[in-house]
């Protein structure tokens, strides 16, 4: 076996168990509840007392692990996974939020960034798809979900559902709501 190929195939072994560890455990407990406090402060600051918080936890997972140190290829940071740009928006119109590598900070932004998300998406949608449409557009940008859900528009005539959107969207995205999903459903049994 050539050395080239040695070294590709302990590349891809390695995806493989990285994969694996990434996709942590459904369990619950394997979570930290550090940061709880302020995903149910802002969940209800942002979206209401009556909306579960936990959305926005299963979200924090997917996107860092709830690590508050994480930090993509692309330059996102924190628990939520925000953008230095969209985080200098958002700290316009919340002068009071401090440092977005403080977790608290972090994660209000985050929430309160689903929240203008989610509410781009009022007419026609339930909730739940609401939701995925808003997590689609925290993932790939609204802007991609809009050209998304426009080609769906041509397609079903009526587009109500999450589903019928996300065949248009990249397949990074169509993951990523499928995780969160995954990890609420896990949560709730908490």
């Amino acid at each position: 076996m050539s050395y080239y190929w040695r070294v590709l195939c302990l590349l891809l072994m390695g995806g493989i168990a990285f994969t694996a560890n990434a996709e942590r455990s459904l369990d619950p407990d394997k979570w930290t509840r550090k940061y709880d406090r302020y995903f149910r402060k802002y969940t209800k600051h942002y979206f209401g007392p009556h909306f579960n918080w936990r959305w926005f936890k299963a979200q924090a997972i997917a996107e860092s692990n709830l690590n508050p140190k994480a930090r993509s290829h692309v330059g996102a940071m924190g628990i939520m996974q925000i953008m230095p740009r969209t985080y200098t928006d958002i700290k316009k119109k919340n002068p009071h939020f401090f440092s977005v590598n403080t977790p608290k900070w972090n994660i209000a932004a985050g929430i309160y960034y689903d929240r203008y998300l989610y509410r781009k998406w009022q007419k026609g949608f339930s909730t739940q798809e609401r939701l995925a449409l808003m997590f689609g557009g925290y993932n790939a940008g609204h802007g991609t979900m809009r050209k998304a859900y426009k080609k769906a528009l041509k397609k079903h005539k009526k587009v109500r559902k999450w589903s019928q959107v996300a065949g248009f969207a990249p397949k990074e995205t169509q993951n990523y709501v499928k995780r969160i999903r995954r990890y609420m459903k896990a949560l709730q049994r908490e």
